[in-house]
């Protein structure tokens, strides 16, 4: 093995591997569009793909105009008709892009911020009660300060809003402060599944009929539970006496059956039990006639 590893290629192998290996385990998953909280789940594939919304800032004798495009689900492409420095670096899914705009003077791109990376990690996200929603976090890299020496970490902030039409809503750009953007969304994709529905009663409430239906079910739950346990105590019965009988006695056949005796006797007494019943009840019904025949 020694004398393997001492070859040039097959020390580069080695490195090659366990570089590869290295890479691997600190690339970070992926944000697949796909959360969970609690019972409630939210398909974010719903409005997936490239979105861009605009505002405008008046700034005498300019106006500059703040251009965020962001794809939820997937990195944001490149577009070959638009200079690369003017484009978010790759594994970006929100930037936003600032233009200064003069009359008689070409547009100049004078910032391109990256708000938002593809990782898993870098998102947070929490259910909205009042509307009905869901409100998204992802962090992106740090970007200069003109005010600052110290760079300022980037956030993208979406207010998605359950809706229940299938077309979404046109995109709100509420604010951007240098650090946090937020907009706000109305979609289906901010509509919950998977947990209760709303017409549904909840434990505790809808008066005598709730608790009634839970006695109900308790009750059923309990005699289901009692004959199961009887009927592994009738097979542990049956299967230790067969064994003791065996092991014991050396039986074979019926004779394996514990207190075989017994059990032939069992339909007997349950026939005499019937008679007995039926005898018992005979006479009653023979006296609402009038007179017993003596």
């Amino acid at each position: 093995m020694m004398g393997i590893l001492r070859s040039p290629i097959a020390r580069l192998a080695l490195l090659t591997l366990v570089s590869a290996l290295a890479s691997a385990q600190d690339d970070p998953k992926p944000f697949d569009c796909h959360i969970t909280i609690g019972d409630n789940q939210y398909d974010l594939t719903k409005v997936a793909g490239e979105h861009t919304v605009s505002r405008e800032i008046s700034v005498p004798p300019s106006t500059i105009k703040d251009e965020v495009t962001f794809n939820l689900c997937a990195d944001l492409e490149r577009k070959s008709d638009v200079p690369s420095e003017d484009q978010c670096p790759p594994g970006t899914r929100a930037c936003l892009v600032r233009t200064n705009r003069k009359d008689g003077h070409s547009d100049r791109v004078f910032s391109v911020i990256p708000l938002a990376n593809s990782s898993a990690d870098a998102v947070t996200y929490s259910s909205l009660s009042s509307p009905k929603g869901l409100d998204l976090t992802f962090a992106g890299p740090s970007y200069p300060s003109a005010v600052n020496a110290d760079p300022i970490p980037q956030f993208f902030h979406l207010r998605l809003l359950c809706s229940p039409e299938p077309e979404p809503s046109s995109i709100n750009f509420t604010s951007y402060d240098g650090k946090d953007l937020r907009l706000e969304w109305k979609a289906v994709a901010g509509c919950p599944f998977g947990g209760p529905k709303e017409d549904e009663e909840k434990p505790g409430e809808g008066g005598d009929s709730g608790s009634g239906g839970d006695k109900e079910e308790s009750v059923g739950s309990g005699l289901g539970y009692f004959f199961l346990i009887l009927l592994l105590a009738f097979v542990a019965y049956f299967g230790l006496g067969a064994y003791y009988n065996y092991s014991t006695y050396g039986a074979t056949g019926t004779d394996l059956i514990p207190h075989r005796d017994f059990w032939r006797e069992v339909p007997y007494m349950l026939r005499d039990v019937a008679s007995h019943l039926c005898s018992a009840i005979r006479p009653r019904q023979a006296s609402r006639g009038g007179y017993i025949a003596v």
